[in-house]
Parts: structure tokens; sequence; C-alpha cells
């Protein structure tokens, strides 16, 4: 038979490469209150406790190290610090008059170019407080930016010209609490709601009707049995249910 050629020597293995040096964490600013700088790594650490990128730029705008209370001076408004430990936010209250002014100086001169989500908080006799939360999508950073609104004149400027996402939060709004959106496009169509429904159910004087018409229809209290002779507990009225004979067809005269 015919013989094979004989096999070639293996040549001899190349050595593995060597693996990278670990990289070297960031030495951040140790001054109080400030978004503080790294110059060996070209970050800053905010008071959310997360690293941001100090060179990030958006539409030519840099991101850079700044306090709440200068935050707070670039977008008219009184600053503080968000509860959330870890996660806190930058908060600035601004007037209403001011709260399109602020969007725009945010998204166009601080670098926050995502609008989050927006909406309101009852705050009783206080009114309604509108909240926006915007984000750094380079910066990896929050700020939360508030306003707040007279219940007899609840209305507050439109940003959809800013940050056309914010057409379906201000509808939601407008549905759950009421509060009219001047300069909105489309005049703030019905979202989730029926057209026939009647009132705004995020409000807190919102009477829970359904809770008057049938009792709560989860476990019973302590001690309750399917023994009506037994004892039990005087039920307790959730908040936003009216008594008995205070609301409905049961009130004195009806």
């Amino acid at each position: 038979g015919r013989r094979l050629p004989p096999r070639r020597a293996r040549s001899a293995r190349q050595p593995a490469p060597s693996a990278p040096d670990p990289p070297r964490p960031a030495q951040t600013s140790s001054t109080p209150g400030r978004l503080g700088s790294s110059p060996d790594s070209g970050q800053v650490k905010g008071r959310v406790g997360r690293l941001v990128d100090a060179s990030a730029r958006v539409a030519g705008v840099t991101i850079l190290p700044m306090t709440p209370e200068e935050v707070g001076g670039r977008l008219g408004g009184v600053a503080s610090v968000s509860g959330g430990g870890a996660w806190s936010r930058v908060t600035v209250d601004v007037p209403v008059t001011g709260w399109a002014p602020a969007v725009r100086t945010a998204r166009d001169g601080l670098g926050y170019d995502f609008l989050d989500w927006l909406s309101a908080v009852d705050e009783l006799d206080q009114g309604y407080r509108i909240v926006a939360h915007l984000w750094s999508t380079s910066g990896r950073t929050g700020l939360l930016l508030r306003t707040l609104v007279p219940k007899e004149d609840a209305a507050v400027p439109s940003i959809v010209d800013l940050f056309a996402g914010a057409a379906w939060h201000e509808r939601e709004t407008h549905e759950m609490f009421g509060v009219d959106f001047p300069g909105h496009p489309g005049g703030l169509r019905p979202l989730l709601l029926p057209p026939e429904f009647e009132g705004h159910p995020l409000r807190k004087e919102f009477v829970l009707a359904a809770r008057v018409a049938k009792a709560w229809p989860g476990a019973k209290e302590p001690g309750e049995s399917n023994d009506p002779k037994a004892a039990r507990r005087a039920p307790m009225r959730p908040p936003g249910v009216p008594a008995r004979g205070e609301w409905g067809t049961g009130r004195p005269g009806r």
C-alpha cells in the first residue's frame, strides 16, 4: 500500500496572553455637598452615589459638576435632595410661570435630554404638585422638577414642544387630577377612562362609590366567623369612603 508522508513537527505553542490589569477605582473629590470630579477617570460622583462621565456631551452641552443649589439657580427655583439613599435625586421647585423655561434649560443647558415621566400629587389645601423626572442619557443621572398649582386654577403650561413624550403623561394627569395643560396639542383627549366617566379618580376628595354600594370583599376581621351571633369588631372605613347616610340614595331626604 501507499505510505502517508510523515507528520510535520508541531510548532511550539505560543504562550497565552497575560490578562490585563484590573481597572483602578476612580478617585473622587471629598468636597462635601458637591458633585466631585476625578482627575484620573474623568468622572464625577453625584448625590445619587453613581458615577457619571464629566466630559459627556449632549447636543454640545457639557454636564458640569454642580451642587444642588447651583442646579436650582440655573433653573430659577429652590433646590433640595430627595430621599432614597443611593438613588436620591436633586429636586428643584419652580413657580408655574417658570415651568416650561426650567424644562428647556434642563434639556438644553444641563444635558437632561430624556423625559422619564410626569404626574401630579394631590396636596389637599395646597393644591396639586406637578412632578417631572428628567434623565441624562449620557450623564446617567436624574433630576426631579416640581411646581405647585392651586386647585381653583390648576393649569401648567404644556411641555410637549420640548418633549414629545410628555403628551401621554399630560393627558393622563389631566384625566386623573383635572389639571389643565394650556398649549397641549390634541385637546387632552381621554386616555384611560370612558368618555362618560365623571370626576377625577386620583383626587383625594374623589368618593369611592363602589365601597358604599358594596362592602369590601376581602378577608373578614380577626375573630369573625359565619356565626351571626359571634362577637365582631366594628368595621373600619378605608380613606375616601364616606359613612353610610353621607352619600348616595341613603342620605336623609333622598
